[in-house]
C-alpha cells in the first residue's frame, strides 16, 4: 500500500502514522523526522533545516525533494511505504509525481485527517518533548507522572520552539495558505481520503482502516 497522509500541524499525524505502519507494515516516511535528525547530527542540512522550523516555516523544496527521493528509492518502499510531511505544495506534488513516475509507483490514497483549528492550537501549545530521549507529553492530554519530569528516563521535559503561541498560529496559517489547495489536486485526481480527526485516537484509526479498506 502506497500513501501519503496530510493534516494541518497537530491533526495527530505522526501519532496514526504509527499506526499504519504498524498494522499494514509498511516504512513510515516522515521528512520532519528526517530533518530532526539532521539537525540532532548538526549536518549542514539539519542547521539550514533548523532555522526555517524554528520560525514555523516550510524548509526549501529543493531540500526537501532531495531528502524524499533518496529515501523512496531504498528497497523496503518497493511494497508500500506512508508518506508524511511531504508534499507540502502543488510544486512539491507535481515533483512527487515525477519522482513516483520514474519509479514506476503509483499512489494508492492520500488520507487527510481534519481537525478544528482551536483543537490544534491546544494540542500544539501544550505538548512537552523529553530533552533526552525524545519522549512526547502533553500538559493535557497526556501528562507525565511529575509535572515537567519525563515518565521514561527522568529526563527534563521541555516545548520545542516550534510549539509555541506564536508559532503554531504562524505554522497552521503557512498549512493554509500553501498545503490545502493540495486536496483539491488529489481530489481531482480521485485519491483523496478524508477522515474526522477531532475524535479520540483510537476512533480515527478506525475510521482510517475503514476508508482504506474500500
Amino acid at each position: 500500500m502506497k500513501l501519503l497522509i496530510m493534516g494541518r500541524p497537530g491533526a495527530g499525524k505522526g501519532t496514526q502514522a504509527a499506526k499504519i505502519k504498524e498494522y499494514y507494515n509498511i516504512p513510515h516516511i516522515s521528512t520532519g523526522d528526517m530533518f530532526r535528525q539532521a539537525i540532532k547530527k548538526q549536518t549542514k542540512l539539519g542547521l539550514t533545516a533548523q532555522e526555517y522550523m524554528n520560525k514555523g516555516l516550510f524548509v526549501p523544496d529543493e531540500l526537501t525533494i532531495g531528502i524524499v527521493k533518496e529515501r523512496l528509492s531504498e528497497p523496503d518502499c518497493k511494497e508500500g511505504f506512508l508518506l508524511d510531511g511531504f508534499p507540502r505544495n502543488l510544486v512539491q506534488a507535481k515533483e512527487l509525481d515525477k519522482i513516483l513516475e520514474e519509479a514506476g509507483i503509483k499512489l494508492d490514497g492520500v488520507l487527510d485527517i481534519n481537525v478544528d483549528g482551536q483543537i490544534l492550537i491546544d494540542r500544539m501549545v501544550g505538548r512537552r518533548v523529553c530533552k533526552s530521549c525524545g519522549a512526547s507529553f502533553h500538559i493535557l492530554y497526556n501528562k507525565p507522572k511529575v509535572e515537567g519530569v519525563c515518565d521514561n528516563c527522568g529526563g527534563a521535559l521541555i516545548q520545542r520552539a516550534d510549539d509555541t503561541l506564536e508559532t503554531a498560529q504562524n505554522r497552521l496559517k503557512v498549512y493554509d495558505d500553501n498545503t490545502a489547495p493540495l486536496l483539491e489536486y488529489y481530489r481531482e485526481k480521485d485519491l483523496l481520503l478524508s477522515v474526522n480527526g477531532n475524535q479520540e485516537v483510537s476512533k480515527v484509526f478506525e475510521d482510517i482502516k475503514e476508508v482504506l479498506s474500500k
